[in-house]
């Protein structure tokens, strides 16, 4: 190796023993990953023992996923990843003169079969002593031609004022403050929710240990989560966050966009 601290062929000897049936796409993503994780270790002078604990930290975060909790996907939540390739994939879309309501990460408490419920109903199934009743509404139009689209399936769910997603709570019903609706011929919808109230990601796994090892909290603003769907267009996933929380400019996970951000008002009357 003479002078040299390192071969300076390993990495692209590694890179070249990619086999000829790999796709064009997967050199292109695993080639440059190989470079960068390399180079990492190179710069901070990696460690067995560190590398170690990062293989631990990984597989602690597949021995603690299920079907209720993603660890893996919160580790990538909380050092901004997901929210990176969020802006990435959407990247030309935002910028676009027709641009379409922002998008945000889907996080690690999605499920896929929440209940269908009527546009105009509830997706409140165990009501809470310090929860507000909030009825969320919009419309759903074509961003190109401003007008109505009917039949766009919504699916929505939020964290309870405890701080948990049902699946989270041994103790909630089941698919509590989740459901799914489709918007009217006029492209509108509403249903009951709960005011979003700020939450803690779980903290007791690999993503809470990244956390305390940066000295960083682990909440989240107030927020709901949407996806629009209907097999004529994109799907958009999102984001609603309310205006008056204080963890607007230091969410965990760094999803929070100012065009995402909206008043949550007191309904006049009874509707």
């Amino acid at each position: 190796m003479g002078a040299d601290k390192f071969d300076p062929n390993f990495t692209q000897n590694v890179i070249d023993a990619t086999g000829p049936n790999a796709s064009a796409r997967t050199r292109e993503i695993i080639g440059p990953l190989i470079r960068h994780i390399h180079d990492f270790a190179r710069e901070v002078n990696l460690t067995v023992d560190e590398w170690m604990e990062g293989v631990n930290l990984i597989n602690w975060a597949g021995q603690m996923s299920d079907d209720r909790r993603n660890e893996a996907h919160l580790l990538f939540d909380v050092i901004g990843l997901e929210s990176l390739v969020d802006e990435i994939t959407f990247a030309a879309a935002a910028n676009a003169p027709d641009a379409h309501t922002a998008t945000a990460i889907l996080g690690p408490f999605f499920r896929h079969d929440a209940p269908m419920i009527p546009n105009g109903g509830t997706i409140i199934k165990n009501p809470v002593a310090d929860g507000i009743v909030t009825y969320m509404h919009g419309k759903v139009v074509d961003s190109l031609t401003a007008e109505p689209i009917p039949g766009v399936i919504i699916d929505t769910w939020e964290a309870s004022t405890n701080g948990l997603y049902e699946q989270q709570d041994p103790e909630e019903h089941a698919c509590n403050l989740r459901g799914r609706l489709t918007t009217d011929e006029n492209g509108e919808y509403g249903f009951y929710c709960l005011k979003p109230t700020p939450y803690p990601v779980p903290d007791d796994g690999p993503a809470g240990k990244i956390l305390k090892m940066l000295d960083r909290h682990p909440m989240r603003p107030a927020h709901i989560h949407l996806i629009t769907t209907h097999d004529e267009y994109m799907p958009i996933t999102t984001q609603i966050f309310s205006s008056d929380d204080k963890y607007l400019k230091n969410d965990s996970v760094f999803a929070v966009k100012d065009s995402l951000i909206v008043d949550f008002t007191p309904l006049e009357g009874q509707r």
